[in-house]
């Protein structure tokens, strides 16, 4: 005959998890951990590639490091924040020309950005409807953002020669709107060629997002509006705008950040000497450290540039986060 031993409610034996508390199981643990195992490769690499360069950066913009000590940039002397106070003394000639091609950079930026948004958003909006020979006309439209930069850039560069380019013989000889051939790549002409190049090279982004966003907004919408007698332009501020905001604004800032850091368009296009008219800021940083080997002070610039995309980026997105918020209340 065997007995059973009845345990007193409420009494638990030791070690046992409480009654009602679930137990947590090692599987839970091991699938919520396997999204970080999966991101740590891409940390990793990105501390590779992004972060560690930069801390090498802004450690190299407290050196005196010039052509003396690039050999073991270590041993160069500190310089504390010399390099900084000389790339902001405006008055004096690096400070000058530094803000000189900062300000070439921002209207640089502000028109190529506009204008990317400006055509991009165009060009979706008439890409909505149904045509013939559409599919192929958003091919050809995307073929400017296919294209790799340099081919591309040096494709402008045969087109605007002073001799024999392609954009002096249609303005000049073909519909005569320039009494004499223009010089594209040198003096003040250098500014719009250079912007021509960077709007016919990211409008096409521009067309894209925007034409994803499209997709999202209903065409009952656009027939509702339709029927209350709503025209084009009214639906187009009414309804595509209004949806596009949120799509707009990550298209606006990822545009702005691109712009403003754009190297190999400037370069391919003009070399190492930029002409004083398209002096974009990454070029500018570019021949302060390597052609007149300062790289101490070409570090300093480089961090100044950082602090004031940070410093935009924030303020941008504390912007439209607000406008959002009141938007949606």
């Amino acid at each position: 005959m065997t007995t059973t031993t009845e345990r007193p409610v409420g009494r638990s034996t030791p070690g046992a998890a409480p009654r009602g508390t679930p137990r947590r199981r090692p599987g839970r643990l091991r699938r919520a951990g396997l999204p970080y195992l999966l991101l740590l490769p891409a940390l990793v690499l990105e501390l590779l590639v992004h972060l560690v360069p930069m801390v090498i950066g802004t450690v190299m913009s407290f050196k005196e490091l010039t052509q003396f000590h690039i050999r073991d940039w270590g041993t160069a002397p500190w310089s504390g924040l010399d390099n900084y106070r000389m790339s902001v003394e405006f008055n004096a000639p690096v400070g000058e020309a530094l803000l000189h091609s900062f300000l070439v950079t921002v209207a640089f930026t502000l028109l190529s950005v506009g204008l990317c948004w400006l055509i991009g958003t165009a060009a979706a909006i008439c890409m909505q409807d149904t045509f013939r020979g559409r599919g192929l006309l958003r091919a050809l439209f995307l073929v400017p953002y296919a294209l790799p930069v340099y081919a591309a850039v040096i494709t402008w560069v045969f087109m605007f020669q002073h001799d024999n380019g392609l954009v002096n013989h249609v303005l000049h000889d073909q519909l005569h709107l320039a009494d004499q051939p223009s010089f594209w790549l040198i003096g003040d002409n250098s500014f719009w060629a250079l912007l021509t190049v960077s709007v016919w090279k990211g409008w096409p982004f521009a067309f894209l997002i925007v034409m994803a966003g499209l997709q999202n907004i209903p065409r009952e919408l656009y027939e509702a509006a339709a029927l209350d007698g709503a025209g084009m332009w009214q639906q187009i501020r009414r309804i595509t705008l209004p949806s596009l905001r949120p799509v707009n604004q990550v298209l606006v800032l990822v545009l702005f950040l691109w712009t403003f850091n754009d190297f190999n368009t400037p370069y391919v296009l003009f070399g190492k000497a930029a002409p004083q008219a398209a002096d974009l800021i990454s070029v500018h940083i570019y021949q302060a450290s390597f052609v007149t080997w300062n790289f101490g002070t070409g570090s300093a610039m480089s961090v100044l540039l950082l602090l004031f995309l940070l410093l935009v980026t924030g303020v941008y997105l504390a912007v439209t986060s607000r406008g959002r918020r009141t938007a949606d209340a």
